[in-house]
């Protein structure tokens, strides 16, 4: 992982973003020698926030699950009918 400093950033964010797209890596921003932020590009981004709602719903589910709040599947397809048109 690159490593870039919050002033060079700041000074060439354009090449840095540049870099970004073709490389596709995360770079991690530090401030005063420490991280302050990561620097992703869009398509990895969106890539993780949907491997998120996939993952954020199995916990539910599973959840859900071990509560004992499940539908047998007549239920379920009763109750999803009017998504299912």
């Amino acid at each position: 992982m690159k490593t870039e400093l919050v002033t060079t950033l700041k000074r060439q964010a354009t090449r840095i973003i540049d870099d970004l797209r073709t490389d596709r890596a995360p770079i991690m921003i530090t401030q005063h020698g420490k991280p302050a932020a990561y620097l992703v590009d869009v398509d990895t981004y969106e890539a993780k926030e949907k491997r998120m709602e996939i993952l954020e719903g199995l916990a539910r589910g599973e959840k859900a699950f071990s509560e004992g709040r499940v539908l047998s599947h007549r239920e379920a397809k009763r109750k999803m009918s009017r998504w299912l048109k």
